[in-house]
């Protein structure tokens, strides 16, 4: 044992937890600095064995050496390092260099205690000591009383992996943690211990083992108010939307107790009252109290206050717009009950989009720095009079518009959408369009586009910059299987951001010349008896100064006998179809530039040699079909293609032949049927509308209504063979040959609601909640639950709109941007199929790339 030559120059022994907090430990070393100098006064007069030490206190002394006592693992060479001091310095002894040493070994979060010493002086040069106590690293964790896949997850949260330096509020906040995690859950009861034991493999190292006793889940038995007279037990429970009463049956809110979320309720209820008028409402007491059953009861004491009305409400500084046009806005009445809840919304917004204020009704017509604030002037015995004081400023322009991120997408492309141009006037409701108009464009992610506003308040002007995320935007179809005796191969590719221009550009191909918002798309399908092949390609913006559209498709199928008894094909029996269609569209401007108008001709030919289809009563001849369709539209859903949240698609729609029976002198009794159906002739109506409303949390009701009906011009005729509707299933078109139009209901068999030959009229009504899991845009899942009815008619003799085909179901939906939508739908069709007296019951659809 070697003798020190002085007491304790500079004792500072402090236990320093490495997650306290800074104020912490700056409290706990500005008392150990207070004591050093204590202990200093006594140091100068201590004698040891070896005799004193000539000190003198607050002298700079040059430091001879370091010596450092204590470790396990570190090198004291590395200790030396951490406290920043070096031989053959300067330091004041005590001072802030010898302080700001032991600071730094504390910082290093690896030791419990550090203790200064001064071990020799000779003349002006001072010896230093450092004895250090290091913290203690875990080796191994052992959690008892849970699932092994639980102890991993825990063990991952509280970060309790090996090495980790062991502290009491290591300890300390693990315990908290997991107690808490469990508490959250339900059970109040858990008591969680942790030990740790040695570890005589490793030097100072410790085993912890952890031990869980959740106990039983503890649930609320019931919930107890005093004081409430105006408002029932039934409906402040109602507003507690966290904290629930147990009872048989709940099974979408557990009953729980957690602390956090229950003053959260409390504020639901000061919430409610305050929109009931009770505006000094109070929460006396809260507590719980526990039950023999392992429940508890949670008490609430409340003073409800006086009930108060609107007085009066006027406005101070409107000078743009009247009181009448701001009474429109804020639609509340003198002596209605007062809600400052609907206050705030009516003059400030509720958060939508589409909200209509009184502040928005500002923001839309460039008074961007307008400020609108109801203030309380006068309350009289239970009246409260309400002041809109308005500062409308001056009306700001737009000076600058920019669009970031669209690395892929030309700059036009992008800039065309939008609704805000340099020199307009700002308008938040034309920001909020041209977020929408990004996002249908399915080039970025909607949920991600993010205008960043920077306005200019000394010459009243705003710059707009759109902030948006590219997302694939093509898509590729390559399968292959087996079916019908042969194998069938399948490539689709479609481009939805093709630039056609750059066709010949060279350095354009990256794979393909993109950017310019052009649809391309191809498609082959061949087997040993038939093979298809398809182009299509739209321009969105025809000579790219207005929203016009020009589209143009092509598409030929060869179809051969095959004998599916033999396997043998037969190509001197054939049907050859070809088609083509050309499409014009144009965004309109009244009744508002929601609607679209579009026009197309399309003309399919159909050639047949000893080829008996369903569809003709003869085998040899050529058929053709040469319609034109209109169709009117109005498509505000959005902001995001795939899951909207808010609008409506509506469209009506007609496609019609030329009425040949009218105008030719054939005799349509007596000729066959290869002259009647040489020109095909029909007119067909539809009408189609889906309606979104964004509910509670993130819930979406989906909305539709959707009627078909086709005619004929001729009794003489008929109804066309084509053209007809097929109700029932997935609604996903097959390989047919008819023009014939695929209905989705599901819960039933595909197309087996219609007639074998298709309907003339069909309806159908859906209802479809939405959730969404996510909409990232690699993969945009949600899922749904319906409720649906419809049904096809042979004529109108035998329509009936009340004779439903009723289902319901759960489904969800998945689409990522390289393959389209994915999806699987669980219906139960309540109703039997047309020539059967049993239910449909139970049916599975798998959904490839339906329409949203």
């Amino acid at each position: 044992m070697r003798y020190k030559l002085s007491l304790l120059l500079l004792l500072l022994t402090l236990t320093i937890n490495a997650q306290e907090t800074t104020l912490d430990k700056s409290t706990k070393q500005t008392d150990t600095i207070k004591k050093a100098d204590t202990l200093l006064k006594v140091a100068t007069d201590s004698i040891v064995k070896n005799g004193p030490i000539l000190f003198e206190k607050g002298k700079t002394y040059e430091l001879g050496g370091i010596s450092v006592t204590g470790l396990q693992k570190f090198s004291e060479q590395a200790v030396k390092v951490f406290t920043g001091l070096k031989v053959g310095q300067q330091i004041k002894l005590p001072g802030d260099k010898l302080t700001s040493a032991i600071k730094k070994l504390y910082g290093q979060k690896q030791f419990s205690n550090v203790d200064a010493y001064v071990i020799k002086i000779d003349g002006n040069i001072a010896y230093l000591e450092f004895d250090v106590v290091e913290l203690p690293q875990l080796n191994k964790v052992s959690i008892q009383g849970v699932k092994k896949g639980k102890a991993k997850e825990l063990q991952k949260d509280t970060e309790l992996t090996k090495g980790v330096k062991i502290t009491d509020n290591l300890l300390v906040t693990s315990e908290n943690y997991i107690q808490k995690k469990y508490q959250e859950k339900g059970f109040l009861n858990t008591k969680v211990t942790l030990d740790t034991k040695k570890d005589t493999s490793n030097v100072n190292s410790l085993n912890m083992l952890i031990f869980i006793d959740k106990g039983e889940r503890v649930k609320i038995k019931d919930i107890y108010f005093d004081g409430n007279k105006d408002l029932s037990d039934k409906k402040l429970r109602k507003a507690m939307k966290n904290t629930k009463k147990a009872f048989l049956g709940r099974f979408w809110k557990k009953s729980k107790y957690i602390k956090a979320d229950f003053k959260e309720d409390l504020q639901s209820i000061i919430d409610l009252y305050s929109e009931k008028g009770h505006r000094d409402a109070r929460i006396l007491t809260d507590s719980i109290s526990r039950n023999a059953d392992n429940t508890i009861n949670v008490h609430i004491g409340l003073e409800e206050g006086k009930k108060y009305y609107f007085g009066g409400i006027s406005y101070l500084g409107n000078t743009v717009y009247s009181d009448e046009q701001l009474d429109r806005y804020l639609r509340i009445d003198k002596g209605q009950v007062y809600n400052s809840k609907v206050l705030k919304e009516r003059v400030s917004g509720n958060g939508k989009p589409d909200s209509e204020d009184i502040a928005s009704l500002y923001q839309n017509t460039g008074y961007i720095f307008s400020q609108v604030n109801p203030v309380e002037t006068k309350v009289d015995n239970d009246s409260i009079f309400v002041e809109i004081r308005i500062h409308e400023d001056e009306p700001a322009t737009i000076r600058k518009v920019t669009v970031n991120g669209n690395d892929k997408t030309n700059d036009h492309v992008a800039y065309r959408q939008l609704r805000t141009r340099p020199g307009y006037l700002y308008s938040k409701e034309q920001i909020i369009r041209s977020i929408r108009e990004l996002g249908q464009l399915g080039f970025f992610d909607p949920e991600s586009i993010s205008p960043d506003l920077k306005p200019n308040y000394y010459d009243k002007t705003v710059d707009i910059d759109y902030s948006v995320t590219e997302k694939g935007s093509s898509q590729i179809e390559l399968q292959g299987g087996y079916g019908g005796g042969s194998f069938i191969g399948t490539l689709g590719l479609s481009f939805n951001n093709f630039s056609m221009r750059n066709i010949f550009n060279k350095k354009a191909y990256q794979p393909l010349p993109m950017g310019d918002g052009q649809t391309l798309s191809l498609r082959l399908q061949k087997s040993r008896y038939y093979t298809t092949s398809s182009f299509s390609f739209t321009e969105p913006w025809l000579g790219g100064k207005k929203p016009q559209s020009l589209s143009f498709s092509i598409y030929q199928s060869k179809q051969f006998r095959y004998n599916y008894a033999t396997g043998s094909v037969d190509k001197d029996q054939r049907l050859n179809i070809i088609g083509a269609s050309v499409g014009i569209g144009k965004r309109l401007k009244w009744p508002d530039d929601y609607f679209s108008l579009s026009q197309t001709v399309s003309l399919q030919r159909y050639d047949l040699r000893d080829y008996p289809i369903a569809t003709f009563t003869f085998s040899t001849g050529i058929s053709n079909n040469l319609a034109y369709a209109i169709n009117l539209g109005r498509k505000s859903a959005g902001p995001n293609p795939i899951f909207p949240k808010s609008g409506s698609d509506f469209s009506v729609g007609a496609k019609l032949t030329f009425p040949y029976s009218l105008v030719n002198d054939k005799d349509y009794a007596t000729i066959s049927d290869q002259e009647k159906y040489k020109w095909l002739e029909y007119y067909k109506l539809n009408f189609k509308g889906k309606w979104y409303t964004s509910l509670f949390d993130k819930f979406v009701l989906m909305s539709n209504f959707e009627a078909g009906f086709l005619g004929s011009y001729s009794n003489k005729v008929g109804d066309s063979p084509f053209e007809r509707y097929f109700v029932g299933g997935d609604g996903l078109a097959t390989f047919q040959l008819d023009g014939r139009e695929t209905i989705g209901l599901r819960g039933y068999e595909n197309s087996r609601i219609s007639s074998i030959d298709g309907g003339t009229i069909y309806n159908k009504f859906q209802l479809e909640l939405r959730y969404p899991v996510t909409l990232k845009p690699s993969a945009s899942i949600y899922l749904l639950g319906f409720l649906e009815g419809g049904n096809s008619y042979d004529g109108f003799d035998k329509f009936d709109p009340f004779t439903l085909k009723r289902s319901a179901g759960l489904g969800v939906r998945i689409f990522m941007p390289a393959f389209g939508l994915l999806g699987i739908d669980f219906a139960h069709g309540f109703d039997p199929l047309p020539g059967s007296t049993v239910k449909s019951g139970w049916q599975t659809h798998f959904i490839i790339g339906q329409q949203f």
